[in-house]
């Protein structure tokens, strides 16, 4: 499994995004296209009571059975893959991989007025993937904690965030938040035996 030597401390600016297209196509969704049974087939988390106030479109997911860099991939994906994937690796390119590879990749729909309480998703330690949050609609009192320290993510942003630590989130406005969220990890530093399963998986 990857060591993550280039992880956030905590928060880390990635760069500016065009996000004009994504959001269009976000805006257009109906409700029923979020939360959908397959979010709940692919995302083990959906029955997660910290997150049970989260609308999600998942694209891919990782297959809790097995390791950290094999995933499940939805329909979906083959629908969004055209818009997303370059933009993914753009927002990489600040670690220099040359083949990054992206196990994770959803959006995440917080409604008005909702709070995710304090949990950790990750290990502080390195031994997961970068954590990427890309805010596609957001608003002034929309706001992620880590640890005692509030900040606002602004759209168009990419931020990687160390889910190892404590984190919260808390939408007091009166839109929606919702991110592209992905996770990244590095092809070449695997293990041979690795990077034999990943080949099928990129």
């Amino acid at each position: 499994m990857e060591i993550n030597h280039q992880k956030a401390d905590r928060i880390k600016k990635l760069g500016n995004f065009d996000i004009s297209l994504i959001r269009k196509r976000l805006l257009s969704l109906n409700n029923d296209e979020w939360n959908a049974e397959e979010d709940f087939k692919l995302n083990y988390n959906k029955n997660n009571k910290a997150l049970n106030q989260v609308k999600h479109l998942t694209l891919r997911f990782i297959d809790r059975q097995k390791e950290t860099y094999d995933y499940l991939e939805s329909p979906r994906w083959q629908q969004w893959k055209t818009l997303l994937f370059p933009l993914m690796k753009e927002i990489v390119t600040t670690y220099r991989y040359k083949n990054p590879v992206f196990p994770k990749v959803m959006f995440a729909n917080l409604p008005s007025g909702s709070f995710i309480p304090p949990h950790i998703d990750g290990d502080k330690s390195g031994y997961i993937p970068h954590k990427i949050h890309l805010p596609i609609l957001t608003n002034k009192q929309s706001y992620f904690f880590l640890e005692n320290k509030r900040y606002h993510f602004e759209t168009g942003m990419a931020y990687e965030v160390n889910n190892g630590l404590s984190h919260a989130v808390a939408n007091k406005g009166v839109t929606d938040r919702i991110h592209l969220i992905f996770e990244c990890l590095d092809y070449d530093i695997q293990p041979k035996s690795t990077q034999n399963k990943m080949k099928r998986l990129r």
